[in-house]
C-alpha cells in the first residue's frame, strides 16, 4: 500500500518551517528533527541534483558526493520527472 506523504501532517511540518526566520533556526529545526545521517543524506541529495542540473555524469556524481548510483538515477528522475522542487531551488539560488 503506497502511503500518501502529502497529508496533514506534511503540511504542518512544512508550515513550521515556513515560520522560522532565518537559516540558522531552520538549521537548528532540521538538526533536533533528523539526525545527522538523515541532514547529510539530504545535503547529498542536493548536491547531486545541482550536479545533474548542469550535466555532470552520474558515475562523476556518485563518487564525489558518496551516493550510490542507484540513488543518483532517483534523484535525477525527481528533477527531471518530479513535482518541480528542484527545479525551483536551483532557480532560486542562480539568483
Amino acid at each position: 500500500m503506497k502511503r500518501n506523504w502529502n497529508n496533514d501532517k506534511t503540511s504542518e511540518l512544512i508550515e513550521a518551517i515556513l515560520s522560522l526566520k532565518d537559516a540558522k533556526e531552520i538549521k537548528s529545526f532540521l538538526r533536533d528533527l533528523l539526525t545527522e545521517d538523515e541532514i547529510n543524506e539530504f545535503g547529498k541529495r542536493w548536491e547531486a541534483a545541482r550536479m545533474l542540473a548542469v550535466g555532470v555524469p552520474y558515475s562523476e556524481i556518485s563518487k564525489a558526493v558518496g551516493l550510490s548510483s542507484r540513488t543518483v538515477a532517483r534523484v535525477a528522475q525527481w528533477l527531471n520527472k518530479g513535482e518541480g522542487g528542484y527545479k525551483l531551488a536551483l532557480k532560486y539560488q542562480k539568483k
